[in-house]
């Protein structure tokens, strides 16, 4: 539990851990003070805005929500614009027991249970809407989530919490909200790792390149000789077409499937016409033999 930042607190705060920080005219008076209360503050809350130009809806709201709907617009090209200082709309009623898990730093956060009651979200929780479309396809590309993640750093650092104090709109929400669209346990390591190192750290050569995917795949080892596979995955459906092949080569991927799946087809069969030609023999002595009683 802590007083919450002043407006030059937090900008110092994030230019220190190297956000690039952008002053919307007006956002140090900007809030819902007037509607409730701001502060304690416990802990920050990550949003994406699923849509995409979200600034302006960010500072002004929408019709049935007026702004700020968050402290910090975060942009694709990782430009964190302040857009609010105070209470602000964005987090709505957080769940009892998700609360909890913030407050006690704990490891592990429960899914929000509407039957464990709930607090004002609004006046306890740090709140950053990143720009992402939200439909599990738009990356986030680097600059963008490594801006994201000094920005929880940045406010953890400035209050002493560690990385279990951020968590994600769908781990708080009773209303069944689904943001942000990538996996807050990564994001929580990736915090953690900042916080343990100075606020003036950069991840090395390496570090932070490409696009952050919603659910990033599992990286896979490479395939042993050993490993045990799907007799399917290796059973093609047909020879592969070697037409336009000048030196007649084929992937050894693609010759180690078709040996194995199609000698394996060609042995399923042979063994399926042993069987006719069992059944046949069987057939063809039991007219022979009627032809042998009608002869004698």
């Amino acid at each position: 539990m802590a007083s919450p930042l002043s407006a030059d607190r937090m900008v110092a705060a994030l230019s220190l851990e190297g956000v690039h920080v952008a002053e919307h005219a007006g956002w140090r008076t900007h809030n819902r003070n007037s509607k409730g209360a701001w502060g304690p503050v416990n802990g920050i809350l990550i949003h994406h805005t699923a849509g995409s130009n979200s600034l302006g809806i960010v500072w002004s709201g929408r019709s049935d929500l007026p702004g700020p709907l968050a402290h910090t617009h975060l942009a694709k090209n990782g430009t964190a614009t302040m857009v609010g200082n105070g209470r602000a709309n964005h987090a709505g009623p957080a769940a009892v027991n998700a609360f909890t898990a913030v407050l006690n730093e704990s490891e592990t956060h429960p899914r929000p249970s509407n039957a464990s009651g709930t607090v004002d979200g609004n006046a306890r929780l740090y709140g950053i809407e990143i720009e992402n479309l939200g439909n599990g396809r738009d990356p986030y590309p680097a600059v963008q989530y490594q801006a994201a993640v000094r920005w929880a750093a940045a406010i953890c650092r400035a209050h002493g919490w560690s990385a279990n104090s951020v968590v994600g709109h769908k781990e708080t929400s009773v209303e069944g909200k689904v943001d942000p669209s990538f996996l807050m346990d990564t994001f929580r390591a990736d915090v953690a790792e900042r916080l343990r190192h100075s606020a003036a750290w950069s991840p090395g050569a390496g570090t932070g390149g490409g696009t952050t995917t919603p659910n990033p795949p599992k990286k896979e080892k490479d395939m042993q000789l050993t490993d045990q596979v799907a007799v399917g995955d290796w059973q093609p459906r047909r020879w592969p077409d070697d037409k336009g092949l000048k030196d007649k080569r084929i992937s050894v991927e693609t010759a180690l499937g078709s040996a194995y799946g199609h000698s394996r087809v060609a042995h399923e069969g042979v063994d399926a016409l042993r069987k006719e030609v069992a059944e046949v023999k069987v057939q063809l002595a039991e007219v022979l033999a009627v032809l042998k009683q009608g002869r004698a």
